[in-house]
């Protein structure tokens, strides 16, 4: 195990990056309109107004979402902890609604401030309950936050209904990036200076996951800590969903299936666990848009059917003990 370890701290890292790279490039040219398409203003317009803007938000969404799993794994202290299992994702779709419910021509950026606030409110409230709730199995952390989700997911779908906006409802809970092009994908490059501060704050979130006493004897403010992770996992997580809608699972199972690998260190875990993530969305997007060619499936079907999958393999490990803490 320590030889792998090794070999695979030496060698994993570029052989990621390589792959990523790989993954980045072919989705730059797979695509109905073959590899660089044809608009009135030349061919070369249509690649740089679409499928480069394309590429780079699945890029800065997967880093984001699973950076933000990350953190909320590290602060709730437990391996099932993530955006869509916290009740944060369904606060940020609730807070976009409200906006389009009161004020409809809002710009993107206030929408996303919307989502920002009402995903910090619902994490919030979560990472509330979990401090009063005596949880002996580790399973009882997603099971509060999906509870918690569902009943403010069934508050927005009342909403949504009521007052007709159903259509946008789905387009927030199901990510699609085919409409990611120039103009309307550069305010996902805040998820990139999301990225370093968290990268800039890893050590922290490493004494964090200790636990409120073990990082006040350490001389760290362990609520400051806490808020800081929260404001980035909500301003993640709204970003994402205000620009394409919810991505399920990447947040649940990258920091899983590199914390097995590597340890919870996440000063060293951190740039593994935003490759991988930047690796799989992009690659479940490639897939999407192969397996009904010349049409395409939304990441968001995808990336259900990948995650779930590669999530049921971690929960029926063996050592699943290992994964999970109490």
């Amino acid at each position: 195990m320590i030889l792998f370890q090794q070999r695979l701290a030496r060698w994993g890292l570029p052989l990621l990056i390589a792959l990523t790279l790989a993954a980045g490039v072919v989705s730059l040219f797979v695509g109905a309109g073959g590899a660089v398409g044809a608009t009135p203003d030349g061919e070369v317009g249509y690649f740089f107004s679409s499928r480069v803007p394309r590429t780079l938000a699945l890029i800065l969404a997967g880093v984001a979402m699973a950076l933000s799993g990350m953190i909320m794994q590290m602060l709730a202290r437990n391996r099932f902890a993530e955006p869509s299992t916290a009740g944060t994702i369904d606060s940020a779709t609730l807070g976009v609604l409200m906006v389009m419910i009161f004020a409809p021509g809002m710009p993107v950026l206030g929408k996303m401030i919307a989502g920002t606030i009402a995903a910090l409110i619902g994490t919030g409230i979560f990472m509330l309950i979990l401090r009063r709730m005596p949880l002996r199995d580790p399973l009882m952390v997603p099971l509060v936050g999906i509870m918690l989700g569902g009943v403010i997911g069934a508050v927005t779908s009342f909403l949504a209904y009521r007052l007709d906006l159903l259509q946008a409802l789905t387009g927030l809970q199901t990510a699609n990036f085919s409409a990611m092009m120039q103009g309307r994908y550069e305010l996902m490059w805040l998820a990139l200076v999301l990225s370093v501060i968290a990268f800039i704050a890893a050590d922290r979130f490493t004494v964090a996951g200790l636990g409120d006493d073990m990082t006040t004897n350490l001389g760290l403010n362990y609520g400051r800590i806490v808020a800081i992770g929260l404001i980035i996992v909500a301003m993640n997580t709204a970003l994402v969903v205000v620009h394409v809608g919810a991505i399920p699972f990447i947040g649940l199972i990258v920091p899983n299936l590199v914390a097995m690998a590597l340890g919870d260190n996440v000063r060293r875990t951190a740039p593994w666990v935003a490759l991988l993530g930047a690796f799989l969305v992009l690659v479940c997007d490639i897939i999407g848009r192969l397996v009904n060619w010349p049409y395409e499936l939304p990441l968001g079907l995808v990336m259900s059917v990948v995650g779930a999958a590669i999530f049921l393999v971690i929960l029926l490990r063996p050592e699943r003990s290992k994964v999970a803490r109490a």
